[in-house]
């Protein structure tokens, strides 16, 4: 039986880097926005918005590709390695599959917001920017949906890290000149920030193919192998909750600070704030539960429930200690980080820092219960249980969270201290059913073994 000490140790040794390659992720997404703040605000609302609809897109039709990577590395743990070339390559034409769609929806991102009532020179506009970030889709699911989990269960994330870096340096180089035509590069305005992601995401997962394909090392996972039907079967089968449940938890972020913009625009500016925040250190977590999901998926195939426990309770105590002690440095300190976004000094931000202090302090406690709920359901994708976490996910986030944040808010009057409240409710009620259902599923483990390599779900 491995020490705690040892599962903790490997579990941060993989999680850092996961963590690390997620904040670059975000900061590619960030540096766009930031580029295009020079072209005034309707380049910032196309930009914007055609970035978040263009990767909301991609984690749906991610989470269905995630499901590899549990296949592999529960195929690494039970010692079969036959499985995994075979898994790669489902995984691979899975991938351009479901590519088609989201081109599909993409290509059709302007009569939708037409339709939706969106003014008719931002739809167009969008619709343009779509039109680019349609061709990324395939290279977003390759390297990002299937290459960075099948490296992640090979326990090569240093791999997806470098590439990520460097596509991220990429990004920002192309956007700037693409945008303002420098360096000899043409000057397309707002679309030359579409093409520059395009290009990063190719890029990287054309790197991330040929380091697999290319490298000895990594070369005899993906020899030649016929595909399965029933390996497409179990990806589908266990893959597409995962992509829900990302999406679900998307759309809750999303309506709260919807509902923060009803309030007035302090609230609006001062709830952005602290979710930003709350959003780095979510990527650490969200690192973690990455790790958890290797560690958990490969002693599962291993056929030992003691270290499926021990690996997913270890995972989440590091979980809860850093987010706590992120939570303490946001109550601690919280004008110097709410300086980095506004000008303390200037009376007319009065209102936003006093809202963000309040809202901060409320991130404190919401972000240790959001890294514990990340991590368990990390864990449970880890034995393959999808389904039922998606469900209980999906009714603390709708069925509990946004509710309570719109009762608290509107007619308790709680405002935005009343908003944040409810996502911290509906956060800790998930993270109380997910942990609760990882304990039984992982306790019930000694008896129905096999459930964990044939794929059974409870």
């Amino acid at each position: 039986m491995l020490s705690l000490r040892r599962h903790a140790s490997e579990t941060i040794v993989l999680a850092a880097p996961l963590a690390i390659t997620q904040i670059a992720q975000l900061a590619m997404q960030v540096t766009d926005t930031v580029l295009l703040g020079s072209l005034g605000e309707h380049a910032i609302a196309v930009g914007g918005f055609g970035s978040k609809l263009f990767f909301t897109i991609l984690i749906l039709l991610q989470g269905t590709l995630a499901a590899a990577g549990v296949l592999v590395t529960q195929a690494r743990g039970a010692g079969d390695f036959g499985r995994i070339p075979v898994v790669y390559w489902t995984g691979f034409v899975l991938a351009i599959l479901l590519s088609v769609p989201a081109f599909l929806l993409l290509s059709n991102v302007e009569p939708i917001l037409r339709f939706l009532g969106q003014p008719a020179d931002l739809a167009h506009d969008i619709g343009r920017y779509e039109a680019i970030m349609r061709w990324a889709a395939p290279a977003g699911l390759i390297g990002i949906g299937l290459m960075r989990g099948f490296l992640s269960a090979l326990q090569r994330p240093r791999v997806v890290l470098v590439v990520t870096l460097i596509a991220t340096v990429v990004n920002g180089f192309l956007n700037y000149g693409l945008i303002h035509g420098r360096w000899g590069l043409p000057e397309i305005g707002f679309l030359g920030s579409a093409v520059a992601t395009t290009i990063a995401l190719w890029a990287s997962a054309l790197a991330l193919l040929a380091i697999v394909h290319l490298n000895a090392s990594f070369r005899k996972f993906v020899p030649p192998a016929r595909l399965s039907r029933p390996i497409l079967v179990e990806i589908v089968r266990i893959g597409w909750p995962i992509g829900v449940t990302h999406v679900v938890e998307v759309a809750l972020f999303l309506s709260t600070g919807f509902l923060c913009t009803l309030i007035d625009l302090a609230t609006a500016a001062a709830h952005q704030i602290a979710i930003s925040v709350a959003g780095m250190s979510f990527m650490i977590a969200f690192g973690i539960a990455q790790a958890a999901n290797v560690r958990v998926g490969y002693w599962a195939g291993a056929r030992r429930p003691d270290e499926v426990r021990r690996a997913g309770w270890v995972a989440m105590c590091i979980t809860i200690a850093f987010m706590a002690t992120s939570g303490l440095v946001l109550v601690t300190f919280p004008h110097p980080i709410i300086g980095l976004f506004v000008d303390l000094a200037d009376p007319a931000n009065a209102g936003v820092i006093s809202v963000a202090t309040t809202l901060l302090a409320l991130a404190a406690l919401f972000q240790v219960a959001d890294g514990v709920q990340t991590v368990a359901s990390g864990c449970l994708r880890g034995i393959k249980d999808t389904g039922v976490p998606m469900l209980l996910a999906t009714f603390g986030y709708w069925g509990i969270g946004f509710p309570a944040a719109y009762a608290l808010a509107f007619y308790a009057g709680w405002l935005a201290p009343g908003v944040w409240s409810g996502l911290a409710l509906g956060l800790i009620v998930v993270a109380i059913m997910l942990g609760l259902r990882f304990h039984l599923r992982s306790r019930g483990a000694s008896r129905p073994l096999g459930d964990f390599a044939l794929g059974k779900t409870g």
